[in-house]
């Protein structure tokens, strides 16, 4: 008797093109590489996916959706909490994009305005709301957090091209009688034991420094208001 193959759903194909960009980054991702992973024709995916940018449109909505999850218990119980639970949810964020390490470029590069990203920051200005913001205040606070309300930031100096970490630190190192400051930076690093997660420089100490500088800001407005 011959079984009859599951039919194929976009979920499905959304899911392994996650899967393949985790195992080898989101470059390596094509109709034809995820076809193949799921054992199936490329052409099979068209009727789902219509070429390569919906895919990677879904992958990114698929992302914030697990997103949206893993925040969804975090909820705001009295005025008082808002920064707590903001500051909650944006690290919950944080650790789904260390889960896929591709995401934040391909946002950053993409930034569709899909419901999972238009359901995420509803959520996060009615968190702001309850917390006694005004609307105005919190479309400033947006502006202020900026990607870093999704768990990730835009590096300032972010390496270039295809230099490693460690080759953009030497060559900054190289220029240190010309830019004696920089050079005197990162010759003493402040948090030597701490590796960069989503981005150079931008480890978990650094997320959280600016956060809750941003945060502590935050507050001393909303109570001036």
């Amino acid at each position: 008797m011959v079984t009859e193959r599951p039919r194929l759903s976009r979920e499905q194909i959304l899911r392994a093109a996650v899967a393949r960009a985790d195992r080898d980054g989101v470059a390596a991702v094509t109709m034809r590489s995820v076809a193949t992973d799921l054992r199936v024709e490329a052409m099979s995916l068209y009727y789902h996916v219509a070429n390569k940018g919906e895919l990677l449109d879904g992958m990114i909505e698929a992302v914030l959706d697990t997103i949206n999850a893993a925040v969804a218990p975090l909820v705001c119980e009295s005025p008082a909490d808002w920064k707590p639970v903001l500051r909650q949810r944006i690290l919950r964020a944080r650790a789904v994009l260390l889960r896929h390490r591709w995401a934040p470029a391909l946002i950053g590069a993409r930034s569709p305005m899909n419901l999972a990203l238009l359901t995420y920051f509803d959520a996060v200005i009615g968190l702001l709301r309850t917390g006694g913001f005004t609307y105005d205040l919190a479309h400033h606070a947006l502006h202020v957090l900026g990607s870093r309300a999704l768990g990730f930031t835009q590096e300032l100096f972010d390496s270039a091209g295809e230099q490693s970490d460690e080759e953009a630190t030497a060559a900054l190192a190289a220029m240190a009688d010309r830019f004696p400051h920089i050079a005197g930076m990162i010759a003493n690093p402040p948090h030597q034991d701490s590796g960069p997660e989503l981005g150079w420089c931008d480890d978990q100490t650094e997320f959280e420094f600016g956060l809750d500088l941003i945060l502590d800001g935050l507050e001393r407005l909303r109570e001036s208001a």
